[in-house]
């Protein structure tokens, strides 16, 4: 049994505004911020992550520009736009309403009879 979780379904494109809101980051370094951020409990397949930084780009959210390393390699780089900035803020009001639902749930006497 592992230790890590797959990342939900629906909840990859927040975690990636998450990461990139303090700064650019590479998507290397989001999904190493991301199993950071979650203390090593998330892990975040590489398909999927390239995938919804494609998706955030074409909406606008993030946008992605190559930059080349102290080292000469080269690497896309994404960053926070506005659009991104308000989809972050209206997301993590959403899940943190969801979070506090299913934390009701959860903690509830099971039904009888309904």
């Amino acid at each position: 049994m592992t230790d890590t979780l797959d990342v939900l379904r629906g909840t990859l494109e927040l975690l990636i505004l998450k990461a990139v809101a303090s700064g650019p980051l590479h998507g290397y370094a989001i999904a190493r911020w991301v199993k950071a951020a979650s203390r090593e409990t998330l892990d975040v397949e590489d398909r999927a992550l390239y995938i919804a930084l494609h998706r955030l780009e074409a909406k606008k959210a993030i946008r992605g520009r190559w930059v080349t390393s102290p080292v000469g390699r080269k690497a896309k780089q994404y960053e926070l736009t506005a659009v991104g900035r308000k989809r972050l803020a209206a997301d993590e009001a959403h899940w943190q309403r969801y979070v506090a639902a299913m934390a009701f749930v959860l903690s509830a006497q099971p039904a009888e009879g309904v």
